[in-house]
């Protein structure tokens, strides 16, 4: 049985898209709900947060060789961002300039989950927390920051990961409780044939923020049911690892050796009685997996 290990009593509202900095050796992630980017150097123990200026969901590294090395591009419903001077971490000098502006008509919803492709596009999917039609996409912006739909319409878009050989695409209609697999043609970002990888029953939890592994194994996020569960690449539930928490968001590898797997969590969804069963909600997580995980690819502008 894996170890849970609370690294961050952070009392996020909204934690969402936790990523790891290897040149800082810091963990980055959103709280939606509190507006801000966060920021964890381990070695040092150290935190800092960011105010943004309207929530947001998910966001990617520039690639070093783009033209904003350490910089980051943050997605919100609105369009998307840039935030520069990661070098000498987040403070009062961050810049945070807008990049694009995105039509009303486009994205009707939250775009609360996201995650770049081997090829450099920033893959976003997007919910509607109040709506009952499927009115929610996924996307994919290309380095000329235009954005196009992929897939949909459903009712809460997330799970966004690649398999190892760059593949499959996956993505969640978390609403529903299924996970989807679909080819993925790279080169021109083409998806097609989706089916159902993994249908889980309702009253368990829903399917959250995803990451996959070096073996493919797949790692998703059970939001309202307490605990990571690791899918293997056919499909089949293969672990379960239960958290102190009743709502974990998202998850990503990380650390040194890439085998860590950091969780975030949700404070705001918490009743006053689920406040006093679960007093550590909001908190960051981190599980050892002994397996590698994938290489977060950054975006390429």
């Amino acid at each position: 049985m894996k170890a849970v290990v609370k690294i961050l009593d952070a009392r996020t509202q909204q934690g969402r898209c936790p990523r790891w900095h290897q040149k800082s050796g810091s963990l980055y992630w959103l709280d939606v709900a509190g507006q801000s980017l966060n920021a964890w150097q381990a070695e040092y123990d150290r935190s800092q947060t960011l105010l943004l200026p309207e929530p947001s969901g998910c966001f990617s590294f520039f690639s070093s060789n783009s033209q904003c090395p350490d910089s980051i591009i943050l997605a919100s419903a609105s369009g998307f961002f840039q935030i520069d001077s990661l070098s000498s971490g987040l403070n009062s000098g961050s810049k945070v300039s807008r990049l694009n502006r995105v039509s009303g008509d486009l994205i009707k919803s939250n775009l609360l989950d996201g995650r770049c492709d081997a090829a450099g596009r920033f893959w976003v999917g997007s919910t509607n927390f109040y709506g009952r039609q499927a009115e929610s996409w996924l996307y994919s912006l290309d380095a000329t920051l235009q954005l196009e739909q992929k897939a949909g319409p459903v009712m809460a878009a997330s799970s966004i990961a690649f398999s190892p050989d760059s593949g499959t695409i996956y993505y969640a209609d978390s609403a529903e409780h299924v996970i989807y697999a679909c080819e993925y043609d790279l080169e021109e970002g083409v998806l097609a044939n989706r089916r159902v990888f993994h249908r889980f029953p309702f009253g368990k939890g829903m399917p959250a923020g995803a990451a996959v592994d070096s073996d493919g194994g797949f790692w998703v996020a059970m939001f309202a049911g307490e605990k990571i569960v690791r899918l293997s690449p056919g499909g089949v539930m293969v672990e379960e690892v239960h958290l102190p928490v009743k709502y974990p968001t998202t998850v990503a590898f990380g650390g040194e050796a890439n085998t860590t797997l950091f969780i975030t969590s949700c404070r705001q969804a918490c009743s006053s009685e689920e406040l006093e069963q679960y007093p550590d909600s909001g908190g960051i997580f981190a599980i050892e997996t002994g397996v590698m995980g994938m290489t977060e690819y950054s975006y390429s502008a």
